[in-house]
């Protein structure tokens, strides 16, 4: 054996569609060498305050599917656990290390810094690290302009079969994966978790566009309907379980489908069909263009996308009303029943998330770092590319989107009209009733609940929002915070809708589903 290939697995937790694993085999295979699937669990990076043991344990049951299926191709899963140089270090000395291939990551900061390390080790040691892009972002890109049009070739590709079997390297020991409590990570109960692995992600895809996804376009926006008709495949596209590209031609293939159907008994069902998967197809687009914002300016998770918002909310966050707002208990029902919801299945709909940084940043006027860490804890999808983008967008520091207050009480009665998922979510208020139970101090019998079963409100969230929206539109005002804004969006933001200058306030353009929040000004994805 001519030395190894090593293929590096991170957030792309498959063989099928593995562009690295592929090349990796075809390479070995001309030239003598065995292939080892490697996954490098970093405890270093799993300490880090965005990640948690729910995401783990997706991980970890990701891991124990893509074990079984690298077994069937003759080479087992290779676990080490470990900093990433110095287990590549150990494989070299035994089993000297040809090229190590490996998709693009835009992880967090940590992962940054890390892949740096190791490009600049392969370098030292005459290895070539071979990163394939996995999703339709683009590395040191020069220009937005023409994005939307590359990412339609980048998902029209053909899809790459899974190789049909991997020179082994039967010298080397697999290795365990650790548990969560192995990894020294905070306690973390999340009930109802999504459970991880490709066959749990295909089942998903195919439910949603067989079934589930028909009312996607109208009821995404509300939790009630939301768990059962958004797609919920998020965590498995942030793991890397199933491909961007494979959901993306799967929806192509179902509206092509759709369109074919002429039978005049399913006239209303095609229609709703069409429209759940335009809008499916734009959430792809959006998907992929937030993540090219953090790969383009990796300091969003750190510091504000506008300087001038720099000082403006206090570094340091009232403890007080983080705790609350963390556990749900702001006196706020919906809020808060959104946000326990969250900590016990690890997922709600874009809407929910866009609120509940909204009232962190807006009504409680908490800087947006620690609200956007603890969210980023409580979901099993966290994927840092969308989160910190979308993180400061609510949290209207980046100069360039709508400031968007949500009005949490307003939320709740379009959304949760009838309170079920409140009740379902805060049992304390079960005597409440209906005409109240989004204002539950106003009710006559507030005073023998409120302040012992559950909180009174900890602001008045009209006066809080009036106090913020004059805070933050105090700032955006003035030459330099327009030319400023401007620059910023010459960079990040989207060229359909030909707005040049996005520094100014605008009038707000809605959308059929109204969900302005997933995207830039006008509601276009890239």
């Amino acid at each position: 054996m001519h030395g190894i290939n090593i293929v590096w697995f991170k957030r792309d937790l498959r063989t099928f569609h593995h562009r690295p694993l592929c090349a990796a085999v075809e390479d070995a295979q001309a030239f003598g060498r065995g292939v080892l699937p490697l996954f490098i669990v970093e405890p270093a990076l799993w300490s880090q305050p965005d990640m948690s043991a729910r995401q783990w344990g997706f991980v970890r049951e990701s891991l124990l599917a893509l074990q079984s299926e690298l077994a069937d191709l003759g080479q087992p899963l290779i676990i080490r656990t470990g900093d990433a140089i110095r287990i590549f270090e150990e494989i070299h000395e035994s089993h000297p290390i040809i090229k190590i291939y490996a998709h693009e990551e835009t992880g967090n900061g940590w992962t940054y810094q890390r892949d740096l390390s190791v490009s600049r080790w392969c370098r030292d040691h005459g290895i070539v690290f071979d990163e394939t892009p996995q999703t339709g972002v683009v590395r040191r890109l020069k220009s937005r302009t023409g994005w939307a049009r590359h990412w339609d070739k980048s998902m029209a590709r053909s899809l790459v079969p899974t190789p049909a079997a991997i020179p082994p390297v039967e010298t080397i020991s697999p290795g365990e994966i650790p548990t969560a409590s192995e990894l020294y990570l905070n306690s973390d109960h999340c009930p109802d978790r999504q459970p991880g692995g490709r066959p749990n992600g295909l089942h998903l895809l195919n439910s949603f566009l067989s079934e589930r996804g028909r009312t996607y376009r109208t009821a995404m926006s509300s939790p009630v309907p939301g768990f059962a008709a958004c797609s919920r495949l998020s965590p498995h596209l942030a793991w890397g379980t199933i491909a961007m590209a494979e959901v993306a031609q799967a929806a192509w293939k179902s509206q092509a489908e759709i369109r074919q159907q002429t039978d005049q008994e399913i006239r209303g069902s095609r229609t709703q069909w069409r429209g759940a998967l335009s809008s499916f197809q734009g959430r792809l687009h959006w998907h992929c263009h937030f993540m090219q914002k953090l790969e383009d300016e990796p300091k969003l998770e750190f510091e504000n996308l506008h300087p001038s918002y720099n000082g403006l909310r206090p570094t340091i966050p009232d403890q007080d009303r983080l705790v609350a707002w963390a556990k749900g208990e702001t006196g706020l029902p919906f809020v808060d029943a959104t946000m326990r919801a969250l900590i016990q299945t690890g997922w709600m709909n874009f809407r929910m998330r866009a609120m509940l940084m909204a009232v962190a940043s807006y009504h409680l006027w908490l800087d947006w770092r620690k609200p956007g860490e603890h969210l980023a804890r409580m979901f099993t999808d966290y994927e840092p590319g969308i989160h910190w983008p979308q993180v400061q967008m609510q949290s209207g520091t980046t100069g360039i989107n709508t400031v968007r207050i949500y009005n949490p009480v307003k939320q709740g009665r379009d959304q949760d009209p009838k309170g079920q998922f409140i009740r379902a979510f805060l049992p304390e208020l079960a005597e409440v009733p209906d005409e109240f139970i989004h204002t539950p101090w106003a009710w006559e019998g507030a005073g023998r609940l409120l302040g012992s079963r559950y909180p009174y409100p900890i602001v008045d969230h009209l006066e809080a929002a009036k106090s913020a929206r004059q805070k933050i539109w105090a700032v955006r005002g003035g030459t330099s915070f327009r030319e400023t804004a401007n620059a910023i969006q010459e960079k990040h933001g989207s060229r359909k809708s030909g707005v040049k200058n996005r520094g100014q306030r605008r009038k707000r353009v809605k959308t059929p589903t109204d969900q302005l929040s997933l995207f830039d000004q006008r509601g276009d994805p890239a």
